[in-house]
C-alpha cells in the first residue's frame, strides 16, 4: 500500500463511493478513504460505544442488503488500498460475512477494529486481516486527552491481535471539532502517548468540523462554517515537527463526524438537502429544498452564490466546481440535481482540493 497523503472518513452511500471512483485516477491513488459501513437499521448509533455479537437479528434480511453495497464498493475502489471500518453491522456475523469475505479477497482495503469493541469481533476482524495478508487498522476514538490506561489498553489489544506493529495502521480519530484549538491539546496528547507506542505502519490524525446542518440555525439560509479540522492538523505538525514519521491528515470530507452512525434511509427522504463548498479556511453551506415549486429557484440561487464567491476555484478546476457553474448558469429543473448529485459534487470538489492543499506540486484534476 503506498503511503496515502489524505484519509476521508466516508460513510458508505453511493454518493460517497461514486465521488471517490470519479476523481482522476491521479488523485485517487493518492486517496486511501476510510469507509464505515453504515447501520442497516434502527437509532441512530453512538460514538464509542461497544458492539457485542448479535444473534437474533434478522440476518438474511443483512446480508440481502449489506452484499451488493460492498460489491459495489469494491467496484467504485477500482483495485486501490483503504480501510474499512465495519463496527455497524460485524455485530450480525452471520449477517456480515459473506459481504466482510468479499472485501478482503476482492479488494485491496483493510478492515479496521477498536479497543472499545468486543475481544470476539475483535478477534473476529484480525481473523479475516490475517487471511487478508494486508494487516488492519486500529482506529483509536480520542474524545479526551488518553491516559496511561488507554495505552496498556492498546497494548493488550496488540496482543490478541497477534499481529505485528508494522501490519497495524493506527487511526487517531478525535470526532466533532467545534474548538480547535482544545481539540489540538487532545490531539498533540494522542499523538505523544499513542502515536510513539510501536512502530506503526501508518499513523493517521483525523477530526471532522462540518456541522450537523439540521443541528444549526437558518434552516434553508447559506452561511460559512470554519475549518476547525484543517486548523487541528496543522496545529499539531507545527507543534511536533520531529514526530519520527509523518502523520496522514484525515477529515471527514463535507460529511459531519456522526454521519456514518445513522442507518440507511429509504426514499422519498428528507424535504431538505445541502449543497457544499471547501474554501481554503472554511466550508460554505446552502440548505435548499428537495421538492416544492420554489426548489430549482432555489437551488440555483445557492449555485451562484457558490460560483460568485471569492474562494470558487473556477468551473475548470474539477468536475465538482464545473457541475456547479453550470447549475448557477442553467435554467428549468434539468441539471439541478437532488440531494444525492448534492453532498456527491461536495464530496469530488473538497477530496481533489484537500488532495492539491496538501501536495501543492499536484495539478487541479478531478
Amino acid at each position: 500500500m503506498v503511503e496515502p497523503v489524505y484519509m476521508p472518513v466516508l460513510p458508505t452511500r453511493r454518493d460517497a463511493w461514486n465521488a471517490y471512483a470519479q476523481l482522476d485516477f491521479r488523485l485517487r491513488r493518492q486517496v486511501a478513504p476510510l469507509w464505515t459501513l453504515v447501520p442497516h437499521s434502527g437509532p441512530e448509533r453512538t460514538r464509542g460505544e461497544p458492539a457485542a455479537p448479535d444473534w437474533d437479528s434478522d440476518q438474511t434480511a443483512l446480508d440481502r442488503w449489506l452484499t451488493p453495497r460492498t460489491s459495489q464498493l469494491i467496484e467504485a475502489m477500482d483495485g486501490l488500498p483503504g480501510w474499512v471500518d465495519a463496527t455497524h453491522v460485524e455485530g450480525s456475523i452471520h449477517g456480515s460475512a459473506a459481504s466482510l469475505w468479499q472485501l478482503m479477497t476482492r479488494s485491496r482495503l483493510r478492515l479496521v477494529t477498536g479497543p472499545e469493541r468486543d475481544p470476539r469481533l475483535q478477534r473476529y476482524a484480525a481473523d479475516l486481516a490475517f487471511l487478508s495478508g494486508r494487516g488492519m487498522g486500529i482506529r483509536f476514538l480520542v474524545d479526551a486527552p488518553p491516559e496511561e490506561p488507554q495505552a496498556t489498553e492498546l497494548l493488550n489489544l496488540m496482543d490478541r491481535l497477534r499481529l505485528p506493529p508494522s501490519a497495524v495502521d493506527l487511526i487517531l480519530d478525535v470526532g466533532a471539532v467545534s474548538d480547535a484549538a482544545e481539540t489540538g491539546k487532545t490531539a498533540m496528547a494522542a499523538l505523544d502517548l499513542l502515536g510513539a507506542l510501536a512502530p506503526w505502519r501508518t499513523v493517521v490524525l483525523t477530526s471532522g468540523a462540518f456541522p450537523r446542518v439540521h443541528d444549526s440555525p437558518g434552516a434553508e439560509s447559506a452561511y460559512v462554517a470554519q475549518r476547525h479540522d484543517q486548523d487541528v492538523y496543522e496545529t499539531v505538525r507545527a507543534a511536533r515537527p520531529a514526530f519520527p514519521r509523518a502523520v496522514v491528515y484525515g477529515d471527514y470530507s463535507v460529511e459531519n463526524a456522526f454521519s456514518a452512525n445513522i442507518p440507511h434511509v429509504r426514499a422519498p427522504g428528507p424535504p431538505w438537502g445541502v449543497m457544499r463548498y471547501t474554501a481554503p479556511d472554511g466550508f460554505m453551506i446552502g440548505r435548499v429544498p428537495t421538492r416544492g415549486n420554489e426548489r430549482v429557484d432555489r437551488v440555483r440561487a445557492t449555485a451562484r452564490w457558490i460560483t460568485c464567491s471569492d474562494a470558487f476555484r473556477g468551473a475548470d478546476y474539477g468536475d465538482g466546481e464545473r457541475w456547479l457553474h453550470e447549475c448557477a448558469q442553467g435554467e428549468g429543473s434539468k441539471g439541478s440535481g437532488n440531494a444525492e448529485t448534492w453532498i456527491k459534487v461536495g464530496h469530488m470538489q473538497h477530496m481533489s482540493f484537500v488532495v492539491n492543499q496538501l501536495t501543492p506540486e499536484t495539478e487541479a484534476v478531478s
